[in-house]
């Protein structure tokens, strides 16, 4: 669930300990601070007059400085904070009720335990099933811990773990390429973990920003955006369900070579159960793909033809991987899977996913135990599109999960495509395509094709261009506005083509140009100020008042909005695309048969914010 969503469903006392760590934050002057002010500027500083949405903006720009207090929290060593992250990052993990955690924290206690008695007993044993390499490893980290935790008993002082001694032990987990899991168990190995009450592991958690408890609804939230900050701390790169994408891409061969690597018992695990204990593990996505599914000696050519595969092959993305090294081709595709994850779109539309849903549902008997066993969600979860997509669950990740035999038996009862990528062939007969062009409206807008793709879209990059203008239309008209084509051929010349024309009626109309962008912000001002300038001449020759003229794109510079404030003759206001459709989103949900069009006319760059206020009354 997003951060402005939890914001909204908690009250004042709830988020204080989270407001309480943004504003000691921002008393330290963190790197962002101006862009902050300028948020901040309309509500004195004072956070607790913000609205979420600006809460959430905040957050985005001192997530680094969040992340440092945080990670300085692992210097005690009797937080578990290692154990609790990692249950709360857990796919399906970010809305919890108490006992439900309570039960996740105790078997993972009692897993722990078990584990790393077994651990013990194999490095004290002449002969173990560790590979000998791999117990030299973890017998020189358990060594280095075992120094860094108990020197300071040696000169008489609380035993601890400081700052530098842990930065030198994460450097050595990453030499020896330990998984979170392996390192885990080892230091657990050397300070024991000792079971807490869950009050005061839901107390410290909430009292360190990372979550939020509403004792109304007896819930835990884990913000989405909380969520990638304590996954970079943990140093897990990408989302287990994406981890699971590029597993199942590989041979049953090289899952078997990851789990010697890292002493995971494949004995009586099919090749599903092997991917699960590999993610579980928390092995590092860049090691796994640097070394891990390479046998030793394989030479760096071979290393980059295997790394092109999982990509074109396996993932079947058309486009080339983008880099020369094989380190910048690996960060190629963690970038690729990170920017999936920040796109809110669903991949289908919201009612494909409901249908989706119903009808697996209907075919798999076993289907909700296996999502509710995977996710680690409690019994009473109601597996409907609006409880996935709050636990950031989408289609392509539902189906992800499901083994190859159930995909086919759902593809035969449905009469599904049965050639070619299996799951891709389910999302595209659920698709809804005009919501679901809708939906992906802003990377249109930015003309992102990779990230089109994966959201089951198929176009041409020439295609962009008026494929964003026909869905500004769509959304104007679902806006109740009467987008007339008519009016606008006849205004239209050969050198001048209005994209849009909304007409109010008495001679009063919208002009609207769209701009497509592959670089962040439009910045061609002086070009455009032009076009739409000799638009609007030609109206007031025809005897129309030109009483509004909009600019849609997905982002602007900051130049540009300056020099927008500064042109009066044509009475130009900016609207991002993003923006666009979260106000068709907020109209859907209001009392409104036609959108206000006044509301328009008071901004150079359209709030959006302000705008969903006005209309939710």
């Amino acid at each position: 669930m997003k951060l402005e969503k939890i914001l909204d469903n908690v009250n004042s006392l709830e988020k204080n300990s989270f407001l309480k760590i943004i504003d000691n934050i921002k008393s330290c002057n963190p790197k962002n601070s101006k862009e902050i002010d300028k948020i901040l500027s309309d509500s004195s500083n004072n956070l607790k007059g913000v609205d979420s949405l600006n809460i959430a903006k905040v957050f985005d720009l001192i997530k680094d400085e969040f992340a440092e207090t945080v990670k300085a929290e692992f210097v005690n060593t009797t937080s578990q904070l290692d154990i609790l992250i990692d249950i709360i990052i857990k796919d399906g993990n970010n809305i919890l009720k108490q006992d439900w955690l309570g039960r996740l924290y105790e078997k993972e206690l009692v897993n722990i335990k078990k584990k790393t008695r077994e651990l013990k007993s194999q490095l004290e044993a002449g002969k173990s099933e560790i590979d000998e390499v791999r117990k030299r490893d973890y017998q020189i980290y358990k060594a280095c811990v075992e120094t860094a935790y108990n020197n300071d008993y040696e000169n008489n002082r609380d035993s601890k773990i400081t700052d530098d001694e842990l930065s030198i032990l994460l450097t050595l987990t990453n030499q020896l390429e330990l998984s979170q899991e392996e390192v885990k168990l080892i230091n657990y190995l050397i300070i024991p973990p000792e079971k807490a009450n869950i009050d005061n592991v839901i107390t410290f958690l909430k009292n360190i920003g990372v979550v939020f408890y509403s004792k109304k609804n007896n819930l835990i939230y884990v913000a989405d955006e909380v969520v990638r900050v304590l996954r970079k701390i943990r140093k897990k790169e990408i989302a287990d369900k994406y981890f699971r994408r590029v597993l199942k891409t590989l041979k049953e061969s090289q899952i078997n070579l990851i789990c010697r690597k890292h002493n995971i018992d494949v004995r009586e695990l099919d090749y599903e159960s092997k991917i699960k204990q590999i993610i579980k593990e928390g092995i590092s996505f860049t090691n796994l793909l640097k070394n891990g599914i390479h046998k030793d000696g394989t030479n760096l050519t071979d290393r980059k033809k295997a790394i092109n595969d999982v990509w074109s092959k396996g993932l079947k993305i058309s486009t080339n991987l983008k880099g020369v090294t094989l380190e910048e081709k690996i960060e190629n595709i963690t970038l690729y899977f990170n920017e999936i994850e920040h796109d809110e779109k669903v991949g289908i539309s919201v009612e494909g996913y409901e249908k989706l849903l119903l009808e697996i549902n209907e075919e798999l008997k076993s289907f909700k135990k296996l999502v509710l066993k995977e996710f680690e969600m409690p019994e009473e979860t109601i597996l409907n599109s609006s409880t996935l997509l709050d636990f950031n669950i989408k289609p392509r990740d539902v189906l992800d999960i499901l083994p190859t035999e159930d995909l086919k038996t759902f593809i035969t009862a449905k009469e599904l495509k049965s050639r070619g990528d299996l799951v891709l062939n389910i999302l595209d007969a659920y698709k809804d395509a005009e919501n679901l062009l809708i939906e992906n409206y802003v990377a249109i807008g930015f003309r992102n094709l990779n990230l089109l793709r994966e959201n089951g879209i198929v176009i041409k990059e020439s295609e962009l261009g008026l494929k964003f203008e026909c869905l500004t239309q769509k959304i104007f008209e679902q806006l109740g506005f009467n987008v007339d084509e008519t009016l606008k051929k006849k205004l239209n010349t050969a050198k001048n083509k209005i994209d849009l024309v909304l007409n109010l009626g008495n001679d009063n109309i919208i002009i609207i140009e769209c701009k497509t962008v592959k670089e962040s912000g439009y910045n061609k001002f002086s070009s455009v100020s032009r076009q739409i300038k000799s638009y609007v001449d030609l109206a007031k020759k025809d005897g129309l008042n030109v009483v509004k003229s909009l600019l849609v794109a997905p982002d602007f510079s900051d130049d540009f909005v300056n020099d927008c404030d500064l042109e009066f003759e044509i009475n130009l206001s900016l609207i991002t695309a993003g923006s666009l459709v979260n106000i068709l989103d907020g109209f859907r949900d209001s009392k409104h048969k036609q959108f206000p069009y006044q509301l328009l006319m008071k901004d150079v760059l359209i709030k959006e914010d302000r705008i969903l206020k006005a209309i939710r009354k």
